[in-house]
């Protein structure tokens, strides 16, 4: 296996396989869940990487670089949102953080076994290739297995998570556990173009049905939902009448978001891959982050009903918060931008 040479000064580390342009880096993790008032969300989170290497073109968690760096004051020779899927973080001792954080009587653990949600990848997927060597998640989720009453959320688009499904079906048995599983098209030439490196929809897919075939609780997240790209009502329509025969209890339906540092990816992204929709896609998001109400409501309406007509829930498993802001409302189908 190639070992990739580090950027700084940490003990060097092999990565999950050969890929010439990312590189692989060894951290201490100091903390591991963060807390509901800190990040303004509904739920704990923990994310065992900081980075991902599957690259989607459209992926909002490119802040994360940016907030590592000012808050070490770590220096690398990309920007922010591209070190994002290329300088991949390894919390080496994240579930070992985990165990003490949640010591039986803590204050954290009283509260997570009290009702609180516990989310595992809302800033990085913990199932990307690095997981098959490092096995971080799963050794998260062998310590959340320790503690009665959890309930958890997993967010991936990788076919891996099927491999944990002795830990999934211990946490099921012992708390609650979802897992949201992001599929966006079945068309495995456009998943390529816009997500690199991520399993192809037909891996997803054959997960999805092995984890409901173990009795785990399995939705699909279509998210985000891209204007002009995936927002076609017959590809939707198919999307949701094939994942309704896999055994998922529900799905969801999101839209893009793009805040400063999915912006410097995805536009010129759309520019080179998709130039008839690059000045629709500037002035849409000119005055904000997401399509406006019109569209997001659409789009909700159009895929509660397709569910409905394939005999699957829209919305999430009963009680899970949603891992997107709280103050983002979902998304909606028709591609109405100005021009």
């Amino acid at each position: 296996m190639k070992q990739i040479a580090l950027f700084n000064d940490t003990a060097p580390i092999l990565p999950a396989g050969v890929q010439g342009d990312i590189t692989y880096v060894a951290t201490t993790a100091r903390t591991a869940l963060n807390n509901p008032t800190a990040t303004g969300m509904e739920y704990w989170s923990i994310n065992p990487y900081i980075g991902c290497a599957f690259g989607c073109a459209y992926c909002y968690a490119r802040y994360a670089h940016r907030y590592r760096t000012e808050r070490t004051g770590a220096t690398d020779d990309l920007p922010p949102w591209l070190a994002f899927e290329r300088r991949i973080f390894v919390k080496r001792n994240v579930a070992d953080v985990v165990r003490t954080t949640l010591r039986h009587g803590g204050p954290r653990h009283r509260g997570l076994i009290e009702g609180e949600w516990l989310i595992i990848g809302t800033a990085t997927d913990p199932y990307q290739p690095a997981e098959r060597r490092y096995r971080l998640t799963r050794s998260i989720l062998s310590v959340l297995a320790e503690h009665p009453g959890m309930r958890v959320v997993i967010i991936t688009k990788s076919p891996l998570v099927a491999r944990d499904v002795d830990l999934l079906a211990r946490l099921t048995a012992r708390g609650a556990l979802t897992v949201h599983l992001s599929l966006i098209t079945l068309d495995r030439d456009l998943a390529r173009r816009l997500e690199p490196r991520a399993p192809t929809p037909d891996a997803r897919l054959r997960a999805i049905e092995r984890l409901a075939a173990g009795g785990i609780d399995v939705g699909v997240n279509i998210m985000p939902v891209l204007p002009g790209i995936t927002d076609d009502t017959a590809a939707l329509d198919a999307l949701i009448a094939r994942v309704s025969t896999t055994g998922a209890s529900h799905v969801n339906a999101g839209s893009l978001r793009l805040r400063s540092d999915a912006r410097h990816r995805y536009l010129p992204f759309i520019e080179t891959e998709f130039p008839h929709l690059a000045a629709r896609y500037r002035a849409t998001y000119a005055a904000g982050h997401e399509p406006g109400e019109r569209y997001r409501a659409g789009l909700r309406r159009v895929v509660a009903r397709l569910a409905a007509a394939h005999g699957i829930r829209f919305g999430r498993s009963g009680g899970v918060p949603d891992e997107d802001d709280a103050d983002t409302p979902v998304a909606s189908w028709q591609l109405e931008l100005p021009v």
